[in-house]
């Protein structure tokens, strides 16, 4: 389904939206980025957060861990910080990246499972599947985050992985 190579090039390109949207969100006050805009989670600033949340909730689960919301709380609201998140998000890229890089294809077959937060049954689904689920679900929240900002009259610039720098 996938390769080791996907999860590198797909973490590579994790980092640099982030940068791109976070660069873009700079331009802003933090009113501007905590403004109920009509997204799911309302705010430039919520959506970012429930990322890097679910990011790391997700990586747990892919590396094994059952329970992670045990240890991980998410938030809308935390970090509130602006110069905190952009850091804890460089940070929460550089893991993403560095489990990408120590991957192997092998790492990417069998089924994990995890019980939800929301106290329902254990889930299982195949480790690749649920490492696509973990790329996708950043897109797709990058992409609310994006319009936010081209709606808001920021630039958060290209999306397209074919514009992605060269490492």
């Amino acid at each position: 389904m996938i390769s080791a190579e996907y999860c590198r090039t797909l973490a590579r390109y994790n980092s640099w939206q982030n940068a791109s949207l976070i660069a873009a969100a700079d331009g802003m006050t933090d009113c501007e980025r905590r403004l109920d805009r009509g997204a799911f989670f309302k705010s430039i600033a919520a959506t970012f957060n429930h990322l890097y949340w679910a990011d790391a909730l997700v990586l747990e689960r892919i590396k094994g861990n059952e329970r992670p919301q045990d240890t991980i709380t998410h938030s809308l609201t935390n970090p509130s910080d602006w110069a905190d998140f952009k850091a804890l998000r460089k940070q929460r890229d550089l893991q993403i990246e560095l489990w990408a890089a120590s991957t192997t294809d092998a790492d990417l077959l069998g089924t994990i499972g995890w019980y939800p937060p929301d106290g329902a049954g254990r889930v299982e689904m195949t480790k690749a599947l649920c490492v696509v689920q973990l790329f996708n679900h950043q897109t797709h929240h990058r992409g609310q985050i994006h319009a936010m900002l081209t709606a808001a009259g920021a630039d958060p610039g290209p999306t397209d992985i074919s514009a992605m720098p060269p490492e």
